[in-house]
């Protein structure tokens, strides 16, 4: 409920956004466009209708499904509107009053160029909607690191987060992303969380994540999200208690026994925000506190944050989700606003490396510039 009220306030502001950006720089020049501010009034009244009906009781139907959809991609294409619009008349404006150019009164031509912002916000948001959010991409990552032995060089870890199985992420979509990952002939699997995100679920998307165990020779390693939390630990524990799914919760495993053996680390998610430092350097020390000096050690966090933590055991690579890249960005950059210290992609502190995850799967169905990812990770000789 709370989410719900969220959600349709936010809409009601955007609502107004939207409406004086037609209004001002659209309805005021062109006849045509006259009555698209009160249109747009009307599509989002529809939409917070449609987010109560996606979020109700119907939720994880078909109908909720198509609801949550649809508003999802009217919504960014007022988001993206309104700020290619602001753009085009500040370029416009700068150019009137720097270089003297006269505004061009032919009808013909300024209706053109009126065009170019919701159409460029239309494509971009119906391809984000329909297509960006499922095109998952394959990133082979190399991570140096010194000393290694014959048995690690070479040595792949692949890795999954945030698939949030449930309305928009279903058990044959997993099935198709466990196949995908099968291929990459990965020595482990990990996955950082937020793996389940819907209890009716848990124990048959368990059982097909279990069918592949035999794909991955050192099997398959699980650590826990804030949605493993919010959806209840313990369905989870005895979905995952019927498999030969390992879940690390601040402990850590031998994988490969080496001149420098090779150590496995998970770590639980501190659901306590006012404790979360506390919590974080807490489930860090019991985590890799007793793995032998000189191995290489690998960290599973679902937050990012636990780089800051776990660079004074000098971990060589944290592996982390939960911001799913911002599901915005460009040329591999962010473009979601900045709420997290560590956003999307490899992050160094001192020796220890994180990588955080774009993430498999979403509760906001929409991506563009940031597809879901299977990430690989290839141990290589320093």
């Amino acid at each position: 409920m709370k989410f719900i009220f969220i959600a349709s306030a936010f809409i009601l502001v955007l609502m107004f956004g939207t409406y004086f950006t037609l209004q001002k720089f659209y309805s005021s020049r062109w006849t045509a466009a006259r009555r698209l501010p009160w249109i747009s009034v009307l599509l989002n009244i529809g939409t917070v209708a449609g987010i109560g009906i996606g979020f109700s009781r119907r939720q994880g139907t078909m109908v909720s499904k198509a609801f949550i959809q649809l508003a999802a991609i009217w919504i960014m294409l007022q988001i993206t509107f309104i700020v290619l619009t602001l753009i085009a008349e500040g370029t416009r404006y700068l150019r009137q009053r720097t270089m003297a150019v006269p505004v061009d009164p032919e009808r013909r031509k300024l209706a053109k160029y009126m065009l170019i912002a919701p159409g460029v916000a239309a494509a971009s948001s119906v391809y984000g909607g329909v297509a960006g959010k499922d095109a998952t991409i394959v990133n082979n990552i190399k991570i140096p690191v010194a000393g290694l032995g014959k048995r690690l060089q070479g040595y792949k870890i692949a890795q999954l987060s945030d698939i949030h199985l449930g309305v928009f992420f279903d058990l044959q979509k997993l099935e198709e992303l466990m196949e995908q990952v099968s291929r990459t002939k990965a020595d482990v699997l990990v996955i950082t969380g937020d793996l389940f995100d819907d209890n009716r679920l848990n124990y048959k998307a368990a059982q097909l994540i279990d069918k592949y165990t035999s794909a991955f020779p050192q099997g398959i390693y699980y650590c826990r999200g804030n949605h493993e939390h919010i959806r209840g630990i313990q369905a989870i524990e005895i979905a995952l208690s019927q498999t030969s799914i390992r879940e690390l919760l601040n402990e850590n495993v031998l994988l490969v026994d080496d001149i420098r053996p090779l150590y496995l680390a998970g770590v639980d998610y501190p659901m306590d925000r006012e404790q979360f430092t506390v919590l974080q350097q807490l489930y860090t020390k019991k985590a890799l506190d007793n793995i032998p000096e000189g191995a290489v050690k690998v960290l599973l966090a679902h937050h990012p944050d636990f780089l800051d933590s776990a660079k004074a055991y000098n971990t060589e690579l944290v592996l982390s989700g939960h911001t799913h890249g911002g599901q915005i960005g460009i040329c591999g950059i962010s473009l979601a606003p900045p709420v997290f210290k560590y956003m999307r992609g490899m992050y160094q502190q001192g020796n220890t490396r994180c990588y955080v995850h774009c993430g498999n799967g979403s509760w906001f169905p929409y991506r563009l510039g940031c597809p879901p990812e299977i990430a690989v990770f290839e141990l290589q000789q320093a």
